[in-house]
């Protein structure tokens, strides 16, 4: 037998005897003899082994000297396991459970941070999104001068961008899809007054986003094509919209990169309107 042969069989067996180990433990009687290992198997990084004996030694480590450490220990296991839904539901079980508890300001952050990484990009359902941020702010509330409160708010500010970039694509969408049908009807212009409305209501829910001035541009685009592609009777009313849309983007962003559009279109608007 080569070297290499003989690495990989006492590799082989090594990994037969831990298993054989681990099975021992998991059918022993003994809860103490399985917190112990657990405790050992969280230590040595295999997770997975210690959520499956600390899923039974918390059952009937209850009412003991250890069932809140326990508890606490398999929530930190499903977190190190990337179980992040899972976890989430173990910290708040902790911390309902021991609200006063030696882990329960550290818990009450984890709920937060479990549903943190968890959290989807911006295109996709935010509703983990908006339980991350109830969490960190049930924290915030409930322990106002932790040290962990710095770290706590910036999530909120991480969690409050992926809303913001989702309201954002959203309101990009209709946008993109009032230019794509290429004629007036009742498509365009509805796609192009979603698109305003979605992009009003997030400046109005978040007004202090990094996205503002990227909102702003796509307000004014939308008015003006919507202008654009209105109907006759409709036209005037809405140049005029667009042309105040222009200025007032002008006045607040008057180094954006967006304003030469802002002009052109004020000199087409003026056109229209006689102004």
């Amino acid at each position: 037998m080569n070297k290499k042969s003989i690495i990989i069989f006492c590799m082989a067996a090594l990994m037969c005897s831990c298993a054989a180990e681990f099975n021992n433990v998991y059918k022993s009687p003994d809860n103490d003899y399985k917190y112990e290992f657990a405790k050992q198997c969280f230590a040595e990084g295999k997770f997975q082994q210690a959520i499956s004996l600390l899923q039974d030694v918390v059952t009937f480590r209850k009412g003991t000297d250890t069932a809140e450490e326990s508890l606490y220990l398999l929530a930190l296991s499903q977190y190190c396991n990337h179980d992040f839904e899972a976890a989430s539901a173990t910290f708040k079980k902790y911390y309902a459970t021991y609200p006063k508890g030696v882990f329960a300001e550290q818990a009450a952050f984890n709920v937060g941070q479990s549903l943190y990484e968890s959290t989807p990009e911006p295109r996709l359902d935010q509703t983990p999104t908006v339980g991350a941020i109830n969490a960190y702010q049930q924290f915030l509330d409930v322990f106002p001068d932790s040290k962990l409160r710095a770290e706590a708010q910036q999530r909120l500010f991480d969690l409050q961008d992926n809303l913001v970039k989702k309201e954002y694509l959203s309101a990009e969408l209709y946008y993109n899809l009032g230019g794509y049908f290429g004629n007036i009807n009742a498509n365009t212009e509805s796609n192009y007054e979603a698109c305003i409305i979605t992009a009003q209501n997030a400046l109005k829910t978040y007004p202090y986003t990094k996205l503002r001035e990227e909102f702003a541009v796509l307000i004014m685009r939308s008015k003006f094509d919507l202008a654009e592609n209105s109907s006759e009777e409709k036209k005037l009313e809405r140049y005029r919209d667009a042309e105040d849309e222009c200025y007032g983007f002008l006045n607040e962003y008057p180094d954006s990169k967006e304003a030469s559009r802002a002009n052109k279109y004020i000199a087409k608007c003026k056109k229209i309107t006689g102004d």
